[in-house]
């Protein structure tokens, strides 16, 4: 009885749903127009790394806590580290 109720209804019906569920992810993706493409001038430039005298950590020189000792700025990955190397 349950081997039959598996071969009749079970089986077809999750082969079904799987064919159903691919092709509507086929004709989604067909009918999707492409992702426009950013020009090459407007991506976004490389950051420069700088190196935390602190920790040794590489950290972007947009993003990095600065500190300007001496005439030099330097970059620090965190306030802390920044606080530790001035204190």
């Amino acid at each position: 009885m349950i081997r039959t109720l598996l071969e009749e209804f079970a089986i077809p019906l999750l082969l079904f749903l799987l064919v159903r569920s691919l092709l509507r992810g086929w004709f989604q993706a067909q009918s999707r127009p492409p992702a426009p493409r950013r020009p090459v001038d407007q991506m976004p430039a490389a950051t420069e790394l700088k190196k935390d005298p602190v920790c040794g950590t590489y950290v972007s020189a947009a993003s990095a806590f600065t500190r300007t000792v001496n005439g030099q700025v330097i970059a620090f990955c965190s306030k802390e580290c920044r606080d530790r190397f001035v204190g």
